[in-house]
């Protein structure tokens, strides 16, 4: 994979997210408890992101595109998923994993802009809850 980590508007992943081959990652730590979520989202708290990538690494078999995010998708979000370009990069590890992308405005954008969120309390999440 390719160190290239690029941002994608919500419009964009309003379109991509209905493709097998997505994922989309959640680490927001305890907000994600009480704000909602995007439904169908991973959630990987950035607090402990580093010991989890092995997990997240093995949830998203199959899945070929992340897209990470947190509130803002200013800090947290890029910040895991560098951390888990340089961790793959550096491991060797063949994932199948060829996209990291990061949603622009983070969860916050996302519900601004009236886009779906579900407050489902599955993990992981079923995409069902009150959307």
């Amino acid at each position: 994979m390719s160190g290239n980590i690029i941002y994608i508007t919500g419009t964009q992943l309003l379109s991509l997210r209905k493709q097998p081959n997505i994922a989309i990652v959640d680490v927001r730590d305890d907000e994600r408890n009480y704000d909602g979520h995007i439904s169908g989202s991973l959630h990987f708290a950035s607090h402990n992101f580093s010991e989890s990538m092995p997990n997240l690494i093995h949830q998203v078999q199959g899945k070929d595109t992340l897209v990470f995010h947190c509130a803002l998708s200013q800090v947290r979000g890029p910040s895991c998923a560098r951390k888990l370009v340089n961790y793959l990069e550096e491991s060797k590890v063949d994932a199948g994993i060829k996209n990291v992308m990061i949603l622009e405005r983070g969860f916050n954008g996302w519900e601004a802009s009236g886009r779906p969120v579900c407050r489902c309390n599955n993990v992981p999440c079923k995409e069902g809850g009150s959307a």
